[in-house]
């Protein structure tokens, strides 16, 4: 049963996907590295990070969403649909307010409830998460993965003088 529930969102996700790029994201601008490009950089660095997510996961990055892999990197959500559903959540809990979010939560929640507990806790953890889902992260491919994953989980670094 799980299994037909989840093939309707997908299909849900590969009609939508388009269009939410087309009227959410008519101002963004596509990246300017492609997955090979984000292999080459430094090996503690974002870009590199990004990189082999993409491997990792035979994933290509979509225009326009390249901000969203870079959201699954952060927060250790995975890429499953519940994973999906409940990085949605924890990005509502991190301040991110639009149409498509909440019915990607409303939808998500209807057709996969068992999972509720999961997107609790994801929306508790957005909360307490400095806000970044508005963040350019092509400008940061180059910082330290490890560095800006921690300011955003509000971990202190070390700082040496």
């Amino acid at each position: 049963m799980k299994k037909q529930r989840v093939r309707f969102l997908l299909f849900v996700y590969e009609h939508t996907q388009r269009l939410y790029r087309k009227y959410f994201k008519k101002k963004k601008r596509q990246w300017q590295f492609n997955e090979k490009q984000l292999l080459e950089f430094q090996a503690d660095s974002l870009g590199r990070k990004l990189g082999e997510f993409y491997k990792k996961h035979g994933f290509t990055m979509i225009p326009k969403m390249e901000n969203h892999d870079v959201h699954h990197l952060i927060t250790g959500c995975g890429t499953n649909f519940e994973d999906e559903i409940a990085m949605q959540f924890l990005l509502l809990g991190n301040g991110k307010m639009n149409a498509h979010l909440l019915a990607a939560i409303c939808l998500g929640t209807l057709i996969l409830p068992e999972y509720i507990g999961m997107y609790t806790r994801a929306y508790k953890k957005g909360q307490k998460m400095r806000p970044f889902y508005d963040w350019d992260f092509e400008a940061l491919l180059w910082q330290n993965f490890e560095h800006l994953k921690d300011f955003i989980l509000q971990k202190n670094t070390v700082t040496h003088f």
